[in-house]
């Protein structure tokens, strides 16, 4: 890869809330874009780029730079962090439509035609024959998923995520993790465990419900606080560090709402891995701490 010093990498801001009226009207003429008639050039070849100039600067796309310049560019939405990858090749990042039941499709395919799990939270339904991203830079195939829908516990998938019983938003609201793919390969086999942020979001929803119709945890209305101010519930995605604990499959609503009722405070640790061994599907796996 070409080093990008002579390369002048220029990315776009975001312009917001700025009142029409004395200086700041005139803060608003200053930072109106118009599209730019300036010529852009990659070691002294011409090429074309989309930028606007934005008071007397040009702006262009960091992912066009990143085409043009041949470096990674990535938008990892649950932690809303945009990734630069100088030692990795540009990819195209092409959605398509998926059956999220409840949140638009978010899956995206890189240039080989291998899968990114989706960031957002949305469903993603394995198939076989898929190929998806690990963390690692490698692919890793699906070859049989006849256990997704039902195994020895269950016939059957959990169906779509839980509606609101109660007023959601007056609950801790953390920002979901990254839907990590995590791959394991040695002689024992290959396995991939891939963060399913859709389910996730069931045990969490799952969790507000409880917590609204719960005595102990709601006082005249309104969820009950600590001493210093902060909610007396606080959720956590991911094990706390140096802890084991132990999963359950298939999902059972009642084990989560009989933990909140067993011990209505403190912190909550939530987290769902799905589990492949050798290509097949062998679980979803959640854990509740």
């Amino acid at each position: 890869m070409k080093k990008m010093k002579e390369t002048v990498l220029i990315v776009a801001g975001i312009v917001a809330g700025v009142l029409l009226s004395g200086p700041a009207a005139s803060a608003v003429a200053r930072l109106t874009a118009t599209p730019s008639s300036q010529t852009f050039y990659l070691d002294d070849q011409r090429i074309q780029l989309e930028a606007y100039s934005i008071n007397g600067s040009n702006y262009v796309k960091l992912r066009d730079i990143g085409q043009a310049v041949g470096f990674g560019v990535t938008y990892d939405a649950a932690t809303r962090s945009v990734r630069i990858e100088p030692d990795k090749p540009y990819t195209e990042e092409v959605t398509d439509q998926a059956d999220t039941q409840t949140t638009p499709g978010a899956l995206s395919r890189n240039a080989d035609g291998s899968i990114n799990v989706p960031q957002d939270g949305s469903l993603y339904t394995p198939q076989a024959g898929d190929v998806i991203r690990c963390d690692d830079g490698t692919n890793y195939t699906i070859t049989d998923v006849s256990r997704y829908d039902k195994n020895y516990f269950a016939d059957g998938p959990v169906g779509p995520l839980p509606e609101p019983t109660c007023d959601w938003s007056q609950f801790h609201q953390p920002d979901l993790p990254r839907a990590e793919v995590r791959r394991f390969h040695d002689e024992a086999g290959d396995d991939i465990f891939v963060r399913n942020l859709y389910e996730i979001r069931r045990m969490m929803y799952t969790l507000y419900n409880a917590m609204g119709e719960d005595d102990w945890i709601m006082q005249g209305g309104k969820p009950r606080l600590r001493g210093d101010g902060t909610p007396w519930i606080h959720l956590h995605y991911g094990m706390p560090e140096g802890k084991s604990i132990p999963g359950f499959w298939p999902w059972r609503e009642d084990q989560v709402t009989e933990s909140l009722h067993s011990s209505p405070g403190g912190e909550y640790y939530l987290d769902v891995w799905d589990v492949y061994s050798n290509g097949i599907f062998q679980r979803t796996e959640y854990k509740l701490y």
